[in-house]
């Protein structure tokens, strides 16, 4: 799914279920969203239709969204990743965090929301404490 705002990044959105391929364990019921470009009020509809199929999919038990790729996010975006939190608490996922850097890093730590994310410095290292290697949350 793609969007292209006025300035800057297209905005893209894509998803998987991971461990199909043994790429990182057995992550089965893990499903990863990759966002790319601006997360902002333009494309923040769009990242909420495509968690609401994720929501819809049954036997997901851990859901990362990957924002490695993210160049900015807004109050929009932030507040949909809030929604993100708050859903996957009320159907028991787990929701992490992967890749957040820049001002969304900066962002999350000056409101106190770091603390109510699981956030991990890359996907793999979110992957690998879904296995349960004990390493902390970033």
């Amino acid at each position: 799914m793609l969007f292209e705002p006025d300035r800057g990044s297209a905005f893209a959105l894509s998803s998987g279920t991971h461990g199909d391929r043994g790429d990182h364990g057995d992550h089965g019921d893990t499903v990863v969203v990759h966002v790319s470009g601006e997360l902002d009020y333009r494309s923040a509809p769009l990242l909420r239709e495509h968690l609401d199929g994720v929501w819809g999919r049954s036997g997901v038990t851990v859901l990362v969204v990957d924002l490695s790729r993210v160049a900015f996010c807004d109050s929009v975006g932030l507040g949909e990743l809030v929604t993100a939190l708050q859903r996957s608490e009320a159907q028991g996922v787990r929701l992490m965090l992967s890749g957040v850097q820049g001002v969304l890093a900066r962002v999350l730590s000056i409101t106190g929301l770091r603390r109510a994310f699981e956030i991990h410095t890359d996907l793999g290292t979110a992957l690998r404490r879904i296995s349960g290697d004990g390493s902390p949350a970033q």
